[in-house]
């Protein structure tokens, strides 16, 4: 029997210090773990109790434990989680197979494909983002892996009817859009992290599957697991978003990831029966 977990990392498992949440009295604060470091600084947590958590569980031989992430490869490859590195990686939504820290070009082939087939050009789209974002709020636009762009914003300043009306453009379009944090993200439709997901299910012969999001591009992870968890912050803690097979938790900022680990654990020994 093999377990496959599937996390994803910004604001599930790791947090920024803007994303920490950390609203107790300073005593009884977590101990934290850096798993980040970005340009000399440290950029990303755990606690110490899910780092240790996390390390344990990846190496139960029946488990399968895959980061998954919008992130780049170069942006992911600057996490360094404690324990052995991870078999397989997901990233830039589903866009990148990643198998010992290679990509796996294949899968990068039949990705291309589907893209070309299904949904308007990724010059299509950026230029859209470009000739409406205002330079009042608009602080950086970027193409991720030739596969999807996002804009880096002053979020406060950001007009929701601006999102709403973009959102539409988009979906007729087969694209999505998702607001996190302070980046505002459009990703064609077919670019799921649930797709690859399968991808790596079959090639370990996984019997179950469990994963964790915060985010709208979470979704269709969470619902392709056999169970799974969200935080709650987050895109979808924020519109009440849940499954039959989805468990919302209360937690919220670091310490859900923390409760995220555990539930993992929980799952994994469940399905062994231990």
């Amino acid at each position: 029997m093999t377990v496959l977990v599937a996390s994803d990392l910004d604001r599930t498992l790791i947090y920024s210090t803007a994303a920490l949440g950390l609203t107790m009295p300073d005593p009884v604060a977590p101990r934290l773990l850096c798993v980040e470091v970005h340009e000399s600084k440290p950029l990303s947590y755990m606690t110490e109790t899910a780092a240790a958590l996390l390390t344990e569980l990846a190496a139960d031989p029946a488990v399968v434990f895959v980061p998954t992430t919008t992130r780049t490869r170069k942006q992911y490859q600057r996490i360094r989680f404690p324990g052995r590195p991870a078999p397989y990686a997901i990233c830039a939504n589903g866009g990148q197979l990643l198998v010992d820290g290679l990509p796996d070009r294949d899968w990068r082939r039949q990705v291309a494909a589907r893209l070309a087939q299904e949904c308007a050009p990724l010059e299509e789209v950026h230029a859209h983002l470009l000739a409406t974002a205002d330079p009042a709020w608009l602080r950086k636009a970027r193409i991720a892996e030739d596969l999807f762009t996002y804009l880096v914003v002053e979020r406060a300043l950001v007009p929701d009817e601006w999102v709403k009306a973009l959102t539409q453009w988009a979906d007729a379009r087969g694209w999505t859009v998702s607001l996190q944090g302070r980046k505002i993200y459009a990703v064609p439709r077919p670019l799921t992290k649930s797709a690859a997901m399968y991808e790596v299910a079959r090639r370990t012969g996984a019997t179950t599957t469990l994963a964790a999001g915060d985010s709208l591009l979470d979704a269709d992870l969470l619902l392709a697991a056999d169970a799974a968890w969200r935080p709650g912050h987050g895109e979808l803690a924020d519109t009440g978003w849940t499954a039959p097979t989805v468990t919302a938790l209360a937690a919220a900022g670091v310490l859900a990831g923390e409760e995220i680990v555990r539930a993992f654990a929980a799952a994994v020994a469940r399905d062994a029966g231990r």
